[in-house]
């Protein structure tokens, strides 16, 4: 009853974190919860890993902590990633040092303000034992986990990709119960031949035998329209599908991704 009270008062709940997206918050009855295995999904292209990324650093500045395990990138270009979008400057323009001084100085302030609100960086171990471990020692800390991504999580060689990552996924879950830790895990969709000719994605695009769709406790997934129709869409325009939600309804939010920073922003509350 005291959970309820706080809640009430606009108190988020102690084992909830918000994703600094207010809109994405409100779908999953006020962010991520400690426990909880959530997916997000999107093809390739489509900003699964900045957007998993952007959350990290705005909870990060919001006081919970938060870290950020990549299987796709070093850890310097995660915070190229970073300064980039706090920064809202190009990414290519960052790493050739092709700024103006107008950008020089947004950077320098973007790499003021993340200096000491950034969150943890790292790269995931390589085998499931490994990452175990480093999730049990997170999860003491109630630090949430950003796992990007369950396509580099390959170590279960001797099976099938569909049973390989089935079984990475109901790992994770465990994981996530046994500590209670929350894990946001990315993953790339696996698109069947009957999807649907306007490329939303369903629960049955994300294979792995089906253990995403049984085992997650929040599946999401990117689609931008004018990754699939040039011109038929507005260009950045993004929903977010809330496709299961154990902790509320499902539905999508609009998002704006700024490509060339690679940077979300919530269309009904922009960016602070």
């Amino acid at each position: 009853m005291r959970r309820v009270d706080l809640a009430a008062d606009g108190t988020a709940p102690g084992d909830t974190a918000r994703t600094g997206f207010p809109s994405v918050d409100r779908w999953l009855g006020g962010g991520i919860r400690r426990g909880d295995l959530v997916v997000l999904a999107g093809d390739v292209g489509s900003g699964k890993s900045a957007l998993a990324l952007a959350m990290a650093m705005r909870m990060a500045q919001d006081g919970t902590r938060a870290a950020f395990l990549t299987t796709e990138m070093t850890v310097e270009r995660v915070m190229e990633r970073a300064v980039a979008i706090e920064g809202r400057v190009r990414l290519d323009d960052l790493r050739q040092g092709a700024l103006d001084d107008v950008a020089r100085a947004s950077v320098g302030g973007a790499a003021v303000r993340i200096r000491d609100a950034m969150p943890i960086v790292e790269q995931a171990p390589a085998d499931l034992g490994a990452l175990g471990t480093r999730l049990r020692d997170l999860g003491r800390e109630g630090i949430v986990v950003f796992l990007d991504s369950l396509q580099g999580l390959g170590a279960l060689p001797a099976l099938g990709l569909d049973e390989e990552e089935a079984a990475t996924v109901r790992f994770l879950k465990r994981q996530a119960v046994e500590h209670e830790v929350a894990i946001v895990l990315t993953t790339q969709l696996r698109r069947r031949a009957d999807a649907p000719a306007d490329h939303r994605p369903e629960l049955a695009d994300f294979g792995a035998k089906d253990a995403i769709r049984h085992h997650a406790d929040v599946v999401t997934a990117l689609y931008r329209e004018e990754m699939y129709h040039p011109g038929g869409g507005v260009e950045g325009g993004t929903e977010f599908l809330v496709l299961k939600n154990r902790n509320g309804t499902t539905g999508y939010v609009d998002l704006y991704f700024y490509k060339q920073w690679l940077r979300f922003e919530d269309m009904l509350d922009p960016d602070r």
